[in-house]
C-alpha cells in the first residue's frame, strides 16, 4: 500500500514597504510537493528519493541531507525521535517561485518541509507548533507566516537560541562549512535543538479582493544575505517613527472595500530598508520616484519584494500597462537593460495546504 502526499505553498512578498521584517502577503503562486509513501515497504537508511521538474530548480540539491524541504522535514521528524523518514518515499517538486528574486522560495521550502515531515510521519502537529519549527530555520516571520496561513499577515518573534543540529534557511559557503565541521566535532554527542513553543505570533489583516499584485522580475538573483548586509546598523529615531506611521496606516488601508490609491501609495513608502538597497537593484530609485496613483492609472502603491530584485505593484486595473511602465526603465538600463518578466497575481486567503490520499 502506498499513499500520495501533495503539498502546496504559495510565494509571498516580504515588507510590503514600511513592514520590514513583519508584513507578508501570500500569492498565487505555488511550490508543490508531491511524495509517494511506500507504507509496505521496509525502512531504510536511504528512505528518500528527490526529483525537481520544470523550471526554477537550477542549481538545487537532489541530496535529502542537503536539500531544504527535505533537510527541513529530518530536522522536524529528528525533534519527534525519528531519524529518517519512516518508509522509502518519493519526492518530486515542481517549483513555480523563481529563486533568489525576493519572493519568498526559501521560506516555501521550509513550510513544506514542515508540512512533509507532518504527513510522513503522522505527527498531528497543529498550524501553530509547526510555525514554530518554520522559525527555528527562517529567522524572520513575515515569509513563513504568510505562506504558512495566506492572505495579509502581520507577525512577531521572540528571540530563541538557534544554536545546535538546525538547518539553514540560507547561508553563505564559509557559514555552510563552519556548521559542518562544528558539526562533524559534536557528532560523538550529537543533539537536537528542539523549538520552543510559541516563537511567533500572527495575525490576519484585511485585504480587498479588488487588489492584485503585480510582480516585475528582473531575470537575476540577489541573495537575502546580501541584501541584509547592506543596512545599516542603527537608524535614526525620524526614519523609525516614519515607517511605524505608514506601518498603522497600512494595516487598516488595505482593507478598505474601495481602495484609497494615494492613502495607500504614501503608507507604503520606506526609509528602513529600501534606500540602503538602491545600488543592489538598477533602476529601483527611479522607479520608485516616478510612478504614483495621479500619472499611472489603477497603481495603489509601488515597493520591493521582500528583499528583491522584483518589484511590487498593488492594483486595482491596468495591470499589463503598469506593469509595461516598471520593465521600461529596467529595458534601458546600462549595457543593454535588465531583462524582466512580470506577473499579475492574485492575493490568496489560503496559505498552505496538504492533502493525503491512498493509492
Amino acid at each position: 500500500m502506498s499513499t500520495n502526499i501533495v503539498i502546496n505553498v504559495p510565494a509571498t512578498s516580504a515588507n510590503i514597504g514600511p513592514g520590514f521584517d513583519v508584513m507578508g502577503l501570500s500569492l498565487s503562486l505555488y511550490l508543490t510537493v508531491q511524495a509517494r509513501v511506500e507504507s509496505d515497504k521496509p525502512s531504510s537508511p536511504t528512505n528518500i528519493t528527490l526529483e525537481y521538474e520544470g523550471q526554477n530548480s537550477s542549481g538545487l540539491s537532489l541530496d535529502p541531507n542537503s536539500n531544504l524541504i527535505t533537510r527541513t522535514a529530518l530536522y522536524v521528524l529528528a525533534c519527534s525521535g525519528i531519524k529518517s523518514f519512516p518508509h522509502p518515499t518519493t519526492v518530486l517538486v515542481n517549483n513555480r517561485i523563481p529563486l533568489g528574486r525576493g519572493l519568498g522560495s526559501s521560506g516555501a521550502a521550509v513550510v513544506a518541509g514542515v508540512l512533509l515531515a507532518n504527513a510522513v510521519a503522522s505527527l498531528n502537529l497543529t498550524q501553530q507548533r509547526m510555525l514554530d519549527y518554520c522559525l527555528m530555520i527562517e529567522h524572520h516571520p513575515d515569509n513563513v507566516a504568510a505562506a504558512l496561513v495566506g492572505g495579509f499577515v502581520a507577525s512577531y518573534l521572540i528571540d530563541v537560541d538557534r544554536s545546535g543540529n538546525i538547518p539553514e534557511s540560507e547561508a553563505d559557503e564559509a557559514e555552510v562549512l563552519r556548521r559542518e565541521r562544528e558539526q562533524k566535532a559534536a557528532a560523538a554527542d550529537e543533539t537536537v535543538k528542539l523549538p520552543p513553543d510559541n516563537i511567533g505570533h500572527f495575525l490576519r489583516l484585511g485585504c480587498s479582493p479588488k487588489i492584485k499584485a503585480i510582480t516585475i522580475i528582473p531575470q537575476f538573483e540577489l541573495a537575502t544575505s546580501k541584501a541584509r548586509a547592506a543596512l545599516p546598523g542603527s537608524y535614526k529615531t525620524q526614519d523609525v517613527v516614519f515607517n511605524l506611521q505608514r506601518l498603522a496606516v497600512l494595516t487598516t488601508a488595505l482593507g478598505r472595500e474601495t481602495p484609497d490609491p494615494w492613502l495607500i501609495y504614501r503608507a507604503m513608502e520606506d526609509k528602513v530598508h529600501q534606500p540602503y538597497r538602491m545600488h543592489l537593484i538598477p533602476g529601483l530609485p527611479e522607479i520608485l520616484a516616478t510612478f504614483n496613483p495621479d500619472n499611472t492609472p489603477g497603481l495603489l502603491g509601488i515597493c520591493l519584494s521582500g528583499a528583491g530584485p522584483t518589484i511590487l505593484a498593488l492594483a486595482v486595473s491596468d495591470f499589463d500597462e503598469i506593469a509595461a511602465k516598471i520593465r521600461a526603465v529596467f529595458d534601458r538600463q546600462p549595457n543593454g537593460g535588465i531583462a524582466t518578466e512580470y506577473k499579475v497575481l492574485d492575493i490568496v486567503s489560503e496559505g498552505a495546504s496538504c492533502v493525503e490520499s491512498s493509492l
